[in-house]
């Protein structure tokens, strides 16, 4: 590892970084399964415009592609859709 000063900052930050968007990754998953795992439908709307905008959120910082992004809500949605 380099000694430069600006090297070194580069380090504190992408390991900051790092840990703020595995936190929120792995969040964002959490929400997810249990959304799915979800049989109450009024729980399960309630938890719907959550997980939305965490996958949304996830999209638009690139951590995860648009496209699954999108897959992940219109399954989600469906699952939401398909409760009694």
């Amino acid at each position: 590892m380099a000694n430069h000063k600006s090297s070194l900052k580069r380090v504190r930050q992408t390991e900051t970084r790092n840990e703020l968007n595995r936190y929120q990754s792995k969040t964002a998953r959490n929400a997810v399964r249990k959304l799915r795992t979800t049989e109450d439908k009024k729980e399960a709307e309630k938890l719907l415009p959550e997980v939305t905008s965490m996958l949304d959120k996830l999209a638009k910082k690139n951590l995860i592609h648009k496209n699954k992004a999108a897959n992940l809500k219109s399954s989600v949605k469906r699952h939401v859709n398909t409760l009694k």
